[in-house]
């Protein structure tokens, strides 16, 4: 169709410059006939071109394309239809866009939607309440201008949304915020914030109980394994009192055990982070940990031992000792007769690595993800004959965190597992030689 419009319009300037030749040519004038006619299209040409520019100016979409022929009808035709099209577009996406705005605006959750350099585009009633952002007062200020938490800047320009940020409201500070950015187009952000403060006195109720039932059930415990052992001495071998202070004897300890346990674990979520000013000397450990092995496995095991005696560890020592005696005594405890244990110490460009890898009866891949949870037991069968209280990895895991480490584990059934205890190298020190 274009290319046929360019053909009808050549052809037209064609015949007028034909009959102007032929009337040239009658009265002898032929060149001033050829470039009047010429003139008078280009004049017609610029005509055309002014009324377009005039309609395009008042707005193409709100009149009628201006009456022309040939070529140009073509081309303002051409020019509406796109225009109407165009704003059928644009209707469709304001429509979506006000029907995700009233979306956002009936949220609980505060949302702002931010621009590249981290200017405000629109906020949510609840952004306000939440965050003391005000729309549309607010629209083009920089987010970080108005939310001058340090860390809440860091982790805004850090572009590292990966993991939530728990903040304090601005407008409340008793109230705590769960934040969350999203990149969408054009390094566009959006931004939500959760109040969550219910959560947090929840868990905090949760861990005061832990703590405090820890703590009253702690002494009363002491006492009954007292007169328990007591009675126990006093009793007469292989009598069935004697056999029932036996058993009651192997409970009580237990419940110190998980007692002692659970309040471990709560001092650990309940202190910030621990110290990082000891230097422990992880091969020291190491003849402790045998000894621990050999005293929780029934049978013989073979521990061996690769440790790296130049590197050393900072952090909590008593803590890093836990830590390992954990892992090495649940490997005790899940390996067979004549199964080996081996402990590792070493470190590369980026970490340190701790692991404690054994030949045991192995662990099914379902159970793996769970392994760190509270009480968590991959065989409930086995619960009493390990004597384990199932808080052993939890507290792994919160040491490792507040020594900014991580724990991964790795195995298969019926061919033992590897846990390693991941630190970041600047958390070493190389003893001289």
């Amino acid at each position: 169709m274009p290319l046929q419009g360019w053909k009808t319009e050549l052809a037209r300037f064609g015949l007028l410059l034909g009959i102007a030749a032929f009337f040239g040519l009658i009265l002898d004038f032929l060149l001033w006939f050829l470039f009047g006619t010429a003139l008078a299209y280009a004049l017609w040409s610029l005509n055309q071109l002014r009324q377009l520019n005039r309609w395009l100016y008042r707005g193409a979409g709100r009149d009628e394309p201006p009456e022309a022929a040939g070529l140009w009808g073509q081309v303002f035709d051409t020019l509406s239809q796109i225009q109407r099209e165009t704003q059928k577009v644009n209707a469709r996406l304001q429509a979506d866009i006000e029907h995700l705005r009233a979306s956002f605006a009936s949220m609980a959750d505060a949302v702002v939607m931010l621009s590249p350099d981290g200017s405000i585009e629109w906020a949510n009633r609840a952004a306000h309440t939440l965050l003391g952002l005000r729309h549309p007062d607010d629209n083009g200020r920089l987010l970080v201008n108005l939310l001058r938490a340090p860390d809440f800047i860091a982790y805004f320009e850090s572009w590292d949304y990966g993991e939530r940020f728990q903040m304090a409201s601005p407008v409340n500070g008793q109230v705590r915020l769960s934040v969350s950015v999203s990149v969408f187009g054009r390094d566009n952000r959006l931004l939500f914030a959760r109040d969550i403060t219910r959560t947090v006195q929840l868990e905090q109720m949760r861990k005061d109980f832990v703590a405090n039932v820890s703590h009253e059930l702690r002494t009363p415990l002491t006492v009954i394994n007292g007169y328990v052992e007591m009675l126990a001495d006093q009793a007469e071998a292989d009598t069935p009192a004697a056999r029932a202070f036996e058993q009651m004897t192997s409970q009580s300890r237990r419940m110190q055990n998980l007692i002692n346990d659970l309040m471990t674990l709560s001092r650990l979520e309940s202190l910030p982070s621990g110290r990082q000013d000891d230097l422990v000397a992880v091969n020291g450990l190491m003849g402790g940990l045998r000894e621990e092995i050999a005293a929780a496995a029934t049978g013989e095991r073979t521990v061996e031992v690769h440790c790296d005696e130049t590197l050393r560890l900072m952090g909590d020592s008593k803590e890093i000792q836990s830590a390992f005696s954990n892992l090495a005594v649940n490997a005790a405890r899940y390996t067979r007769d004549g199964d080996t244990i081996t402990l590792r110490w070493y470190a590369d460009r980026d970490h340190a690595y701790f692991e404690v890898e054994d030949t045991g009866i192995g662990i099914e891949p379902q159970h793996l993800p769970r392994l760190t949870e509270r009480f968590y037991r991959v065989d409930q069968s086995r619960a009493t004959t390990t004597g384990g209280t199932g808080l052993g990895l939890a507290i792994v895991k919160h040491i490792l965190i507040r020594h900014h480490g991580e724990l991964r584990i790795r195995s298969n059934p019926g061919k033992g597992s590897r846990f390693t205890c991941i630190f970041p190298i600047s958390a070493t020190q190389r003893r001289d030689v």
